[in-house]
């Protein structure tokens, strides 16, 4: 726009010198034809990052990477104030010859000079139009890549019987048969009238809901139906026009333990009772993964028996595990890695929930729902997914914000099914901190979800780890539950490299691993969440280190440390005990 504004002066001043006929009064109808090509033109150069691009790309920070909308958006500036420079160069130079040309007495609107003018301003719209046009098709991403809607319904599933079950495999499955078909029958309606009208449309069942692709009049429909509860925005990110680079680390491999896991005492686990968490699934739900890292490509379940039931990219769907922003390989190097992780022996699976950096409702209960019930990659959820292959622990380092289009209860049912089923599942408490009463974008905010903030190699809270308690609700509930590492943590990127990075997202992980070397010392515990829970509270680490000046930051459980740092000696210690 600055680059824009010489030239609306130069344009500006060509028309001025436009003779106007003798006959012509001053009025709209004679300022018309010089105002006109000047608004056309400014109209045209607001509207493309209007029409081509979503403003929730330009509201989050992408990333800069090659590819990525940021990058693209400084490139597209760069050759666009180019091209106005120029434009600007050609309007100087018709205005020096329109000055310069003699014009006889009494020469009206319709000379020479005058038509020169008019065929030079209207080829430089036509050329700008034109150039523009083909750099959408060109650089761009071509097509209508509208939102969508996520409609939640008003009857959700009822399994408040399903933890009696005593056989494990038995209650996940008739959890998820009771979860279906709750979604067939309160969904019929509405699908059958979306199939009328061939609108797209993706049912879910850990949610009673559905992702619909429509517009105002859908919506308005929507909401007059009596079973919908409500519905949410759920936003989609215009793909990108070509693959985005891979991210790698600065380091191409690791010497001793890393601190984090000595903090923790997992090596004395491994050490003195040799439990590293063999039998247990992790459901991995992130940016991906590179399955072949050396540090885990052994402990993917579908290395002997194929990616079906194991790997899920509802993003770009790949075949296999890939990572391209390195973020997930990352967190699941924390949980799994052979020399990184805390359960280096566990298993894991992996859907891709959020590749580039914004999510929505649908996705992350896409890969919920997989985490639970796998099922193959071109099969249905529905009728497909099969929870006896499902994962024990949930590893969630994501939240999901209103920009993404979710409110305070998008996940809690689904998070209540996955507790009832007998999953565990950690939630990473958010990066918003040291701001009070941060912690308030799920699902670490729910009460089934096992909170975890972040703390430094010193035993210090992290400045940016968010604080409870969650003010999504009235219960009074504090979060986080406990701390772990999240700073500089040294774990597996892409491109069989490694790397330090810092966040809640790096603290949960190792919560994930704890819980699945208890599991593993101790399988009379899965599926047992709240016995779990309360070892997990019982055996932390007292802490002893600054706090925030928040409300309830210095009791127990604490806003800020709620019960203290995750121990997991002591933890599978006690897990053991509960054995014998």
């Amino acid at each position: 726009l600055p680059f824009l504004g010489g030239l609306v002066v130069s344009l500006a001043s060509i028309l001025s010198l436009s003779p106007s006929s003798a006959a012509e009064q001053p009025g709209w109808k004679s300022m018309l034809p010089k105002i006109l090509p000047i608004g056309v033109m400014i109209g045209l150069v607001m509207s493309y990052p209007l029409v081509f691009f979503d403003p929730d790309e330009l509201v989050l920070v992408l990333g800069d990477s090659a590819g990525e909308v940021l990058a693209q958006g400084f490139q597209g500036a760069f050759f666009t104030a180019l091209i106005i420079i120029f434009f600007t160069f050609i309007a100087l130079l018709v205005r020096a010859l329109s000055k310069s040309s003699p014009r006889a007495p009494g020469e009206q609107n319709q000379s020479p000079r005058r038509t020169w003018l008019g065929a030079s301003l209207a080829l430089l719209l036509v050329f700008g139009f034109a150039w523009g046009l083909l750099a959408y098709l060109n650089r761009s991403q071509p097509g209508f890549h509208g939102d969508r809607y996520f409609v939640v319904l008003k009857e959700q599933a009822d399994l408040t019987d399903i933890p009696q079950i005593a056989d494990y495999n038995e209650r996940r499955r008739q959890a998820y048969a009771r979860l279906v078909a709750q979604a067939d029958q309160s969904q019929a309606a509405i699908r059958q009238t979306l199939d009328r009208f061939s609108i797209d449309y993706t049912p879910y069942y850990l949610v009673n809901g559905l992702d619909v692709e429509g517009n105002v009049l859908v919506k308005l429909w929507l909401f007059t139906r009596p079973e919908v509860d409500r519905i949410l925005e759920n936003p989609i990110l215009r793909p990108l026009p070509g693959s985005l680079s891979t991210q790698g680390g600065a380091l191409n491999g690791l010497t001793g333990t890393p601190w984090n896991l000595t903090l923790i005492q997992a090596d004395r686990v491994w050490e003195e009772f040799g439990v590293r968490g063999k039998g247990i699934v992790i459901g991995q739900s992130d940016s991906g993964v590179q399955g072949d890292h050396p540090q885990l490509a052994d402990s993917y379940r579908g290395r002997a028996e194929g990616d079906d039931y194991n790997w899920l990219d509802p993003w770009n769907h790949t075949a296999a595990p890939v990572d391209i922003g390195g973020h997930g390989t990352h967190t699941l190097g924390t949980i799994v890695g052979n020399t990184t992780g805390v359960a280096p022996d566990a298993e894991w699976i992996s859907c891709v929930n959020l590749a580039r950096n914004l999510g929505n409702p649908a996705l992350y209960l896409t890969c919920m729902q997989f985490s639970f019930a796998p099922y193959p990659q071109t099969g249905d959820p529905l009728h497909d997914g099969d929870p006896r292959r499902g994962a024990h622990v949930l590893n969630n380092s994501w939240g999901c914000p209103e920009i993404e289009g979710c409110d305070a209860e998008t996940f809690h049912p689904a998070v209540s099914a996955l507790r009832a089923a007998g999953v565990f599942v950690v939630g990473s408490a958010g990066n918003d901190g040291p701001k009070c009463g941060s912690l308030n974008v799920p699902p670490p905010t729910y009460a089934e979800v096992f909170a975890v903030g972040a703390i430094d190699d010193t035993g210090d809270l992290a400045y940016f780890s968010s604080i409870g308690s969650t003010s999504l609700d009235q219960s009074g509930l504090v979060k986080p539950d406990l701390v772990a590492p999240g700073v500089q943590v040294l774990s597996s990127l892409p491109k069989d490299s490694y790397g330090a990075f810092s966040g809640t997202s790096m603290a949960g992980p190792h919560v994930v691993g704890v819980v699945a070397l208890m599991w593993s010392a101790n399988p009379s515990l899965i599926g047992d969440i709240q016995t779990t829970e309360q070892i997990l509270i019982d055996s932390a680490k007292p802490y002893r280190g600054a706090l925030p000046d928040c409300p309830g930051a210095d009791q127990l459980p604490s806003t800020a440390t709620g019960y203290g740092i995750v121990n997991a000696y002591r933890a599978v210690q006690m897990a053991i005990e509960r054995g014998n």
